[in-house]
């Protein structure tokens, strides 16, 4: 199993391949990124399916910083990667950057406070079995390159992008993760996304997302 420390994030959906900013404030996460640094241990940010416990009372921001929040019951199919630590502030908030690898799933909770530990499994792809299915994946990926060179119209830096070698040269499968990154749609919908173990599934869904985009991206 892969040991990960997990931090339960509501609305935090994310996917291999996409590094992320985050801003860590509570007692529990500076403990626990620092020993995921300390011990070269992954990160999981996931998604939450419930509140556990809710801490509702209004916080000062001192009061914030030495005391914990909210608990969820984290989603069980999340993205995992190396912690960078950007900035530590004088106060103890932590600026970090999440390079996500890979997709994991919970199997065994190991610890529980200050912060959960889990053991997981890899979480990974239905393998393409014939040259059909890749050319198929190829379709839906020029498909929806065209679909968002049209809505981005306009706007040069995401013109730009689309076209220069890393998005044009990028494989489907790679790119069926890395788009979601460029379109804003409810938690909910990148889940069920980061969940579906065939490339081609996901590409038809956000085909069916962007075909839906009638304002610009901007």
């Amino acid at each position: 199993m892969i040991e990960v420390a997990l931090f339960p994030i509501p609305n935090a959906v994310n996917f291999p391949g996409v590094p992320t900013p985050l801003h860590v404030f509570e007692p529990r996460y500076r403990k626990m990124v620092k020993y995921c640094i300390d011990n070269n241990v992954m990160l999981g940010v996931c998604h939450t399916e419930k509140v556990v416990h809710a801490n509702t009372r209004d916080q000062t921001q001192e009061e914030a910083l030495n005391s914990n929040h909210s608990t969820y019951k984290p989603c069980a199919v999340f993205s995992a990667g190396k912690v960078e630590l950007l900035e530590e502030m004088d106060d103890g908030r932590m600026a970090i950057m999440v390079n996500f690898e890979m997709r994991l799933q919970l199997q065994q909770e190991r610890q529980t406070l200050p912060f959960n530990i889990w053991g997981c499994e890899l979480y990974e792809d239905e393998p393409l079995e014939d040259d059909g299915l890749i050319e198929l994946l190829r379709q839906s990926y020029e498909k929806i390159m065209q679909r968002l060179l049209i809505i981005s119209h306009g706007n040069n830096e995401a013109q730009t992008m689309l076209t220069g070698d890393h998005w044009q040269k990028m494989s489907p499968v790679e790119f069926s993760f890395l788009v979601n990154g460029l379109i804003g749609m409810p938690a909910e919908n990148k889940q069920d996304l980061l969940e579906m173990r065939q490339p081609q599934k996901r590409l038809d869904a956000i085909l069916e997302l962007v075909n839906s985009i009638q304002q610009p991206l901007s």
